[in-house]
């Protein structure tokens, strides 16, 4: 069981960093365009905000991956269970300002990894 919540975790902390490489690097690019329904225009003007959005969104694949690699089981929980909590809150923050997709996308995965490594332990 733990293994799964890792692994789910680890989805977790890989969908944040594809977030991270579609906010900063792809976002006036036709990937991100299409991604997040933008214009040209659009994407120019929020261009630096969605960057920064991504960064964000590093921060917290980083945090999971620390989490998974650290070596005390004990803590390693608290780690995955704070930057899995701050996903989810992120998530349905986004979810009620931005688009209801963003809960399935985001805050769901994030709160499977949690119950599951929550079960596990």
């Amino acid at each position: 069981m733990n293994f799964i919540g890792n692994l789910l975790t680890a989805l977790v902390a890989a969908l944040h960093i594809y977030f991270l490489v579609l906010e900063m690097f792809l976002w006036q690019k036709p990937q991100g365009l299409k991604t997040f329904k933008n214009t040209p225009e659009k994407a120019e003007i929020t261009a630096v905000l969605a960057a920064n959005q991504g960064l964000y969104n590093g921060f917290l694949a980083a945090g999971l991956t620390w989490g998974l690699l650290h070596s005390t089981p004990a803590f390693a929980f608290q780690i995955k269970a704070f930057f899995l909590l701050c996903v989810i809150v992120a998530g349905a923050y986004g979810a009620a300002t931005v688009s209801k997709r963003i809960l399935y996308v985001q805050a769901a995965p994030a709160a499977l990894a949690l119950i599951v490594l929550w079960l596990a332990s």
